[in-house]
């Protein structure tokens, strides 16, 4: 994975994990229950946020980037707000329509692996990061929303964070990111765009599934 890519996942780890001002525990669980039933699209993004921060408080093996820690901690704290079939969806393209189901969860599999693996070293530079919520755009087609934000933090730029939302059944639901001007999903499509040209669905799901061993082995190593 290149170094900006690298960047650009480190970075919205880091707004993750700072998308509000620590709250108390009892608050943080009271209002993180369900995230998406919040009214509207930015209130989600904020009690998502608080959620997430009270966890990392709590819980040493995240702070300590541990992959399998922050593997269960995405499971039960981010993927539910999540709607990632949509997200591999749309940076496979008309490839995920000709995929079988097995290979739609195959890929989903090891593309979710590829990211949190991405995400594991991040979790220790959280530090002074505060969210600043920007006007939030009007609906675009479908319902969609495009929730803006901004990281600020007394040692570095601000770096301008926006999510894709829209309301499904289940409640609020988050399919792509944008950090510091790039959606998450361009740019994963156009990775995925050359492995798919040239070998196919399953091509693409064992060139991400060789990354992943590959860094299992060097964790191990």
């Amino acid at each position: 994975m290149n170094r900006f890519l690298c960047k650009l996942l480190t970075a919205l780890l880091s707004a993750w994990l700072a998308l509000a001002a620590p709250i108390g525990t009892a608050q943080a669980q009271a209002t993180s229950a369900a995230p998406g039933a919040a009214a509207t699209p930015d209130e989600f993004i904020r009690l998502l946020g608080n959620g997430i921060l009270d966890r990392i408080r709590e819980d040493p093996q995240l702070k300590a980037g541990d992959v399998q820690g922050i593997l269960k901690f995405v499971d039960e704290t981010v993927m539910p707000n999540v709607d990632f079939e949509r997200m591999t969806a749309l940076a496979t393209g008309r490839h995920w329509r000709q995929a079988t189901p097995q290979q739609q969860r195959q890929l989903m599999a090891e593309f979710r692996t590829v990211l949190v693996r991405t995400y594991a070293g991040a979790v220790a530079s959280v530090k002074d990061q505060q969210l600043r919520m920007k006007p939030m755009r009007a609906p675009g087609e479908g319902g969609e929303y495009v929730v803006r934000s901004e990281i600020v933090s007394n040692r570095s730029e601000p770096i301008e964070i926006s999510y894709r939302v829209e309301k499904s059944p289940s409640g609020w639901k988050i399919f792509d990111f944008n950090v510091m001007g790039v959606w998450l999903v361009e740019a994963y499509r156009g990775q995925f765009s050359q492995e798919l040209s040239a070998r196919g669905m399953d091509g693409l799901i064992q060139a991400l599934a060789e990354r992943n061993r590959k860094f299992t082995q060097a964790k191990a190593n």
